[in-house]
This record gives C-alpha cells, structure tokens and sequence, in this order.
C-alpha cells in the first residue's frame, strides 16, 4: 500500500471518481489507498460536491508551507495523550470543522465546536482556544456567543474563576430541540397564512402543506432526540450477585 501524501495524478483519479458518484471506499480502493484518506482529503478540500484536483493540490502546498513557516518561532502542536498521532488529530479535526461548514455553520463557529469536541474535558478558556486556533479573543467570543444561541456551548467558571466554554452529552439534544421549536414556530406562521390568504384558494392550500410538513417533521425531531436521549444516555444497570 501506497505511503506518502497524495499526488496530483490520486488526486486527479479522486476527483473523476466523485464525478462518476463512486463511494469513498471504492476510490480509495483503486488507489490502494485507506478509505480514511481519501474521506479527510476530500472533506478538508470541499467536500464530494466541490472538489477540484488542482485547488486541491494548491491548498495541500499552501498548508504544507505555512506549518514549516511556523515552525522555528510558532506555535507548537496541542501535546496529545493516550499515543494520540498529533497529526491525525489535527487532520480529524480540519475533517469535523468542513463537515459542520457543509451543514451551514459558519467557519470560526466549526472550527470552536470542533476543537471543543475533540478534547477529553470537553471544555477550554477564550484563552486556550485562541491559543489553539490562532486568533484573536474576539474571534472566539463572537463564535461561543452564535454557538451559545444554537444551544451547542454553554459557559460555567472553574476553580480560578475562569470562564470556559463546555461542549458535553447533552449538547446535540438541546440543539435538536432548539431546532424543533423553531421548526413548530414556522409552523404555526404559515397556518396564519391560510386564514390571510383565504381558506380553499390555491395559495392557502400551499399554505396549510407547508404547516403540515413542518408539523410532523417538529414532532419527528422531538420524538427521535427524547428516544435517543432516552437511550444512549440511560446507563445499564447492575444487577448484585
């Protein structure tokens, strides 16, 4: 099996498999290559829909020479524990933070969320998480207070009366459920709509379809995050012997 970073030409064979709609696993396959490098390039470069062989080759150098720049006198890597590849991590991380881009969260929000989730305390000052990213203690204030309002971070003080920035279990949960009521509210909305717009007339029809939708997709959302809550939260009892 091949080692090494991908070429231009694994590149150019990564982007003609995506055209053709091969999975991940396939592409990887004929390069002889471990499907997780194939996944980590193209979400790091894109994503399945966006990515372009020579962008990536471009956006690959780029990286490779701000990390050597950085070197002599720069920040040096997160110490990792329990013989983590610090490499890896970094990498895992870039792949995260394009999959949360994907899903409509902005870029210094998924990169904060990211960094969050991949630590083991789940948890880090403004302080540390604009060491770790490199930038400004703006920049992260602005990025816990939108991820704040979509219920994915909450702030507590430790013993030093620091103020931290707390990912846990719970978190997609509550986000879940953030969604569903702002789903419930569109709902209810466009219910008003087929009053204004006169009940049994075309546009209120439309109206009263969308509030049906919304309805059971709200109700869908809450059931699923309740039973999964329920489920993966629930730990197993032990019975004495």
């Amino acid at each position: 099996m091949p080692g090494g970073r991908l070429t231009q030409q694994e590149r150019q064979q990564i982007a003609l498999g995506l055209a053709d709609g091969l999975a991940y696993a396939e592409i990887a396959r004929r390069l002889d290559r471990p499907t997780s490098t194939v996944t980590r390039e193209v979400m790091r470069n894109g994503g399945p829909t966006a990515y372009r062989a020579d962008l990536a080759q471009r956006a690959t150098s780029h990286r490779a020479q701000r990390r050597r720049q950085a070197e002599p006198g720069g920040p040096t890597a997160s110490p990792q524990t329990h013989g983590r590849d610090a490499e890896a991590v970094r990498a895992y991380e870039e792949v995260f933070t394009t999959v949360l881009m994907q899903s409509g969260t902005p870029k210094m929000m998924a990169r904060v969320l990211s960094c969050l989730f991949t630590t083991d305390a789940g948890s880090l000052t403004a302080a540390e998480l604009a060491q770790r990213l490199q930038v400004s203690p703006a920049s992260v204030s602005k990025a816990v207070a939108y991820l704040e309002s979509q219920g994915l971070v909450r702030r507590e003080r430790d013993e030093r009366r620091r103020e931290r920035y707390v990912v846990d279990d719970d978190v997609w949960y509550q986000s879940m459920m953030a969604s569903a009521h702002g789903t419930a509210q569109l709902a209810v909305i466009a219910r008003q709509g087929v009053g204004v717009l006169v009940p049994d007339t075309p546009a209120a029809a439309r109206m009263e379809n969308v509030a049906r939708f919304l309805d059971f997709v709200s109700e869908a959302i809450t059931r699923a995050a309740d039973q999964a809550r329920e489920v993966l939260h629930t730990k197993p009892e032990h019975t004495g012997s």
